[in-house]
């Protein structure tokens, strides 16, 4: 079994039907050995699964489940080299010391969530702290990130740039010096 903090390969799909969503998850556990980490149904009526295994196996299962949900498919994700921040912050907040910059990404879906995640992270300097996904959010998704203003700015235009080629980025905020009495409403 893998463990969740050794994880370097992770999939994601998101479908428009429950119904569809969990065919797919059926075809995708039958052609490859993946470990689910995440599948069940989300805001809006979505279906959510995220899965990661060997490159192969994903790879195999990503191609089942993209095969499977045909126009049922709201959003994908292979990604072969995810950021290690990015695992532990789905769905959970990370306490970070540094209360530098604040920086938001708001997407229109779950997916497009963690690959903006990956992408800030990838761009370095800063520390991605939660990604919340899409349950009580109608199905959007929003990333939080910390780090100086530089390090902030870079993550968010390296953040936003797919979720904006793809028409699903809601919004997105940098809060240089914020102030210390929102910190227990942001952490």
């Amino acid at each position: 079994m893998i463990e969740k903090r050794n994880i370097i390969v992770l999939g994601a799909l998101e479908y428009s039907s429950i119904v569809i969503g969990m065919e797919a998850l059926d075809q995708m556990v039958k052609v490859a050995p993946i470990l689910i980490i995440d599948a069940r149904t989300i805001s809006s009526g979505k279906y959510l699964i995220i899965f990661s295994g060997d490159v192969a196996s994903v790879e195999y299962a990503y191609r089942a489940g993209c095969e499977t949900g045909g126009d049922y498919l709201v959003d994908r994700l292979f990604l072969p080299q995810v950021h290690p921040d990015v695992i532990p912050a789905i769905g959970n907040t990370i306490n970070s010391g540094d209360w530098n910059t604040i920086g938001l990404i708001e997407t229109l879906s779950i997916v497009s969530g963690i690959e903006s995640a990956d992408r800030a992270a990838k761009e370095g300097g800063v520390k991605i702290i939660e990604i919340r996904l899409a349950d009580g959010y109608g199905g959007k998704s929003y990333v939080k990130m910390m780090g100086s203003l530089d390090a902030v700015q870079a993550a968010i235009k390296a953040g936003t740039s797919k979720a904006r080629e793809k028409n699903l980025l809601g919004m997105e905020t940098i809060i240089p010096q914020p102030h210390k009495e929102i910190k227990p409403f942001f952490m």
